[in-house]
């Protein structure tokens, strides 16, 4: 479904209207979601996030990656979920231009080696001895967690419950009460707030 939604831009303010378009679809073992993006034909602006048909409370999921099939384990992220990796002191928080996405273990591993390759390039043109360093041992352990060499655990913790990992040794669990007051919940989407409308 595509509609128009009568709101400006939140990037550049422009009064076209928002386009909003709605797919409904069956993700297998995780249910009914709806994915929805927000875009805006003026700057090409584009939020896309998950959203369960049935509600959710808020939760962590965790998973030892043990082994390198491990890899094609189906990760549903939510824009409103955090993902840490403790062992090699990763962690992506939600932001503003935080989309969800579904993908799986690799494909989070590789979002992760993107970012560190960026800063591991910067590094090297303004010469920070201690970032390259810091960024090749990275780049290296994540290697190993994908060979199969290095044991990890991955940890999504998610605010609004969307998120999820799929497997029979995920373990999921209620967010604390420090977690819930300490998390992101990502963008927030002028559309959706009460007192814009």
């Amino acid at each position: 479904m595509e509609s128009t939604v009568e709101q400006p831009c939140p990037i550049c303010f422009s009064d076209d209207g928002l386009t909003m378009i709605a797919h409904t679809s069956e993700i297998p073992y995780f249910g009914e979601h709806t994915q929805l993006t927000i875009l805006c034909p003026s700057c090409g602006w584009k939020h896309t996030d998950f959203i369960p048909a049935e509600g959710k409370k808020p939760g962590a999921w965790s998973l030892e990656i043990e082994n390198s099939q491990m890899l094609s384990v189906r990760i549903i992220r939510s824009s409103s979920c955090t993902i840490r990796i403790d062992k090699l002191g990763l962690e992506v928080d939600p932001g503003g231009a935080t989309t969800g996405y579904v993908s799986n273990v690799e494909g989070v591993l590789n979002r992760f080696e993107g970012a560190i390759q960026l800063m591991y390039r910067q590094s090297i043109s303004s010469g920070e001895e201690d970032i390259i360093e810091k960024c090749e041992s990275l780049l290296q352990k994540i290697n190993s967690v994908k060979s199969g060499d290095l044991v990890v655990e991955i940890t999504l913790l998610d605010p609004m419950g969307h998120s999820q990992i799929l497997h029979p040794d995920a373990k999921c669990r209620d967010l604390t009460d420090e977690e819930l007051e300490n998390l992101e919940v990502g963008p927030s989407i002028p559309i959706f707030s009460p007192s814009d409308v």
